[in-house]
């Protein structure tokens, strides 16, 4: 039997898990260069404490690792950071940071915030600029259609920019 496939006795093969960014560029929006801050500084502040304890334990262990891990991701982003502000544009195309909304097939009309990757959470409405409707909305204006995905296609209804509510 190979020994690559067996554990040796005490040796500890956990790993953190390691983002990685997108390789597309790292657009933020003041908001999300704020936030990409202060998880930095959180994560900082958790690795220097999870170092202090005195006992360590292999629990511990994992932690201070992914937090090194989460750290570094946090720096690299954050030194790739491009802030983009669009808050004070008036024109009709949408770019990043723009508020859009759009009228899907079933007639709702949904809002959407154009942000960057670290910022984006689709449950609330805050798309990846790069993610398939984002990207289709680009570069369009109210009164448009935007077709995206596998047979997709919403009707822009809206588009404004300026600080969130």
């Amino acid at each position: 039997m190979s020994r690559a496939f067996v554990k040796e006795d005490g040796a500890d093969s956990w790993e953190p898990v390691k983002r990685q960014p997108s390789g597309r560029p790292n657009y933020v929006t003041p908001a999300g260069l704020e936030a990409l801050r202060q998880e930095g500084q959180r994560l900082a502040a958790l690795r220097a404490e999870l170092i202090s304890r005195q006992r360590p334990d292999e629990a511990r262990g994992h932690e201070l690792r992914q937090a090194e891990a989460d750290l570094a991701y946090y720096e690299g982003q954050l030194k790739s950071a491009r802030l983009t502000d669009n808050s004070a544009y008036a024109g009709p195309d949408i770019k990043f940071g723009a508020r859009v909304g759009v009228r899907g097939a079933d007639g709702a009309v949904k809002e959407y915030l154009i942000v960057g990757e670290d910022e984006a959470d689709p449950a609330t409405g805050r798309l990846n600029w790069a993610s398939p409707l984002a990207a289709a909305l680009l570069g369009r204006k109210a009164g448009e259609r935007a077709a995206f995905g596998r047979g997709g296609e919403v009707e822009i209804v809206s588009v404004s920019y300026g600080k969130p509510a």
